[in-house]
């Protein structure tokens, strides 16, 4: 428990390197700008596609498949709540998009594998990898057509479209990175060193970059910006509540082992995903909405996770 208390903390703490290095004008929005292309184009790429090959092979991946039924069913479930949460609670229209997205997917790695790790030990990363796979798929397709879809110039974009315009916009670098490690695994290619030493350094820039660019654009929208609302409540609920209590219902009617249900809770109920705020400043959507919710969803996990573990764990 301590240590999960401390991967937060340090990850909390970049946050605020990144909004201290800005306050010392170091850094400014251009930075901001400048590490959000470096993170999506380069380093999440990179870390996507080592950490499937590293942490799975062949058979343990063919074993595990059938368990990704939970997440997925879970994830789609809880999309279709967010949809109708937003329409019944009038969800602002500037970030709906942005909403479904942050209500339904999670922090799987940047902050799930060290909590899963601290709580269980290195015998829950098959199943950390395993809901992350499905969250990942799920997001950087339908999450981020959402995002996509906050942009004011949505509209008139989807009407002149072209088809392959469209699925360069859906298989975006970081997707295809994730594909190319799943095939890499599944026919068990050898990993040049190469490969291997430079792909490490990349994707070891995804977690802090991202970090600084959340503290940057808390720095530059001002920390009065950060107020609770009845939308940043919903996400809120969606993430710490609904999320896992959907995949604990489902874990009634679909039995898998027991540590592999514990890690599916853990990660369901992560806090929203670092890279959202990124990405809706890249689509040009709500950003003090999304670094909001993210702020927030970090600051209360500290609170919320013991009690996580007192009702599902005890």
């Amino acid at each position: 428990m301590f240590q999960a208390y401390i991967n937060i903390f340090v990850i909390f703490s970049l946050m605020f390197i990144g909004y201290w290095l800005s306050y010392k004008q170091w850094f400014s929005n251009r930075t901001a700008d400048t590490f959000s292309k470096l993170v999506l184009n380069v380093s999440l790429p990179a870390n996507m596609f080592l950490t499937i090959i590293k942490n799975f092979t062949k058979d343990e991946f063919l074993s595990l498949v059938s368990g990704m039924i939970i997440p997925l069913l879970s994830m789609m479930i809880t999309y279709f709540a967010g949809y109708l949460w937003r329409r019944f609670a009038q969800v602002e229209t500037k970030h709906q998009g942005a909403f479904s997205a942050m209500f339904t997917f999670s922090n799987t790695i940047f902050i799930g594998l060290p909590i899963n790790l601290a709580i269980f030990g290195e015998k829950a990363v098959p199943y950390v990898l395993l809901y992350y796979i499905v969250n990942t798929t799920l997001f950087w397709t339908i999450g981020i057509f959402e995002l996509a879809k906050d942009n004011p110039n949505f509209g008139e974009a989807r009407i002149s479209f072209h088809p392959l315009v469209m699925l360069k916009k859906i298989f975006s670098p970081a997707l295809i990175g994730f594909i190319i490690g799943l095939i890499w695994m599944l026919f068990t290619f050898p990993l040049p060193s190469f490969v291997d030493g430079l792909g490490s350094y990349l994707a070891d820039l995804t977690t802090p970059l991202s970090m600084f660019i959340i503290g940057i654009i808390v720095y530059f929208g001002g920390l009065k910006n950060l107020r609770m609302t009845k939308d940043i409540a919903g996400v809120l609920f969606g993430r710490f509540v609904l999320s896992p209590l959907v995949v604990w219902l489902l874990s009634r009617i679909i039995p898998v082992p027991e540590l592999m249900l514990s890690v599916f809770i853990i990660q369901a109920s992560m806090p929203v995903q670092n890279s959202v705020p990124i990405l809706v400043r890249n689509y040009q959507g709500d950003e003090e909405f999304a670094t909001s919710c993210l702020g927030y969803s970090v600051l209360l996990y500290m609170v919320y996770l013991p009690v996580l573990l007192f009702f599902f764990f005890s």
